[in-house]
């Protein structure tokens, strides 16, 4: 396609106008505005699985405050790490690093660190944590999913040029020097909320109709996002590290994918170990 043509298709998602929101004196980023909604529905909804299943609200509190402070802070480290050389804002001040207003969380980083310092607040209030990994796993995915609308605000972490009818509009500001004469592309966070909203109910379905040994919904949770985050990789146009000639989270996608679901298969399927009986308090007899 010759360079400064700019084609459309017959139909595409408009860029949005703007990426903040002005309340009177105070301006609001959506991007942080659709990661605090993402928190609030997970809160929502592991409250409530958590809840039935004979637990407090005030555990589901403390393990959000913890884990999503960790999370944050996991996130950035972990995009801090892989994308030092390609993300311009880490290196344009001096707080450029710890600057997540202006995007850049790895997710994983933030799973990590929010699931440890989760947790370790469960465990603390001498709760079954493995018990608790399950509740949380589809309130993880919606959040996810939510928090992706901040990056079409932000139009970025977007794919490869495309005409479909559902192709994403990208201003000219925000599109890469190769693909400068494109106007839409994969909208890729649109896939991923899809997915992410599709895999929670899933999930939620499975823990309701099987009998899933904790934390077998948690282990399909990460393996099911990260299979998705495999397609998403070879997608995404956005800068990155690569390695082999592919991105650098394609390998820890397809490594987590291979990894969860061989724990599930080896959790579920194995065999309990025989209780012994003699070790069962004795029953009282009338």
């Amino acid at each position: 396609m010759a360079a400064g043509h700019d084609p459309m298709p017959l139909a595409s998602i408009p860029s949005p106008s703007t990426n903040v929101l002005q309340l009177g004196p105070l301006t609001l980023r959506l991007y942080g505005l659709m990661l605090l909604s993402g928190i609030i529905v997970a809160v929502w909804l592991t409250r409530r699985r958590w809840r039935a299943q004979g637990g407090n609200d005030e555990l589901v509190y403390r393990v959000a405050l913890w884990g999503v402070l960790a999370g944050v802070i996991g996130a950035r480290l972990y995009h801090d790490l892989t994308s030092w050389n390609q993300d311009p804002a880490i290196g344009e001040n001096w707080y450029g690093p710890i600057a997540v207003w202006k995007g850049g969380l790895g997710i994983w980083g933030g799973v990590l660190f929010g699931a440890l310092a989760g947790a370790w607040v469960v465990r603390r209030a001498r709760e079954s944590v493995l018990a608790f990994m399950d509740a949380v796993a589809p309130g993880l995915l919606l959040a996810q999913g939510i928090g992706r609308i901040g990056n079409y605000f932000n139009q970025e972490l977007y794919g490869k040029p495309t005409s479909l009818p559902w192709a994403l509009k990208i201003d000219p500001a925000h599109r890469p020097d190769r693909y400068a004469h494109y106007a839409t592309f994969h909208p890729t966070f649109l896939y991923e909320l899809l997915w992410d909203v599709g895999f929670a109910l899933l999930l939620i379905w499975l823990g309701r109709r099987f009998p899933v040994r904790a934390p077998g919904l948690f282990a399909l949770y990460v393996a099911g996002y990260s299979f998705a985050r495999i397609f998403e990789e070879l997608l995404r146009v956005d800068p990155a590290n690569y390695f082999l000639g592919l991105r650098l989270n394609f390998f820890v996608a397809t490594t987590l994918t291979v990894l969860a679901s061989g724990f599930f298969a080896f959790w579920q399927f194995r065999r309990q170990p025989r209780r012994d009986p003699r070790a069962e308090p004795a029953l009282e007899r009338g």
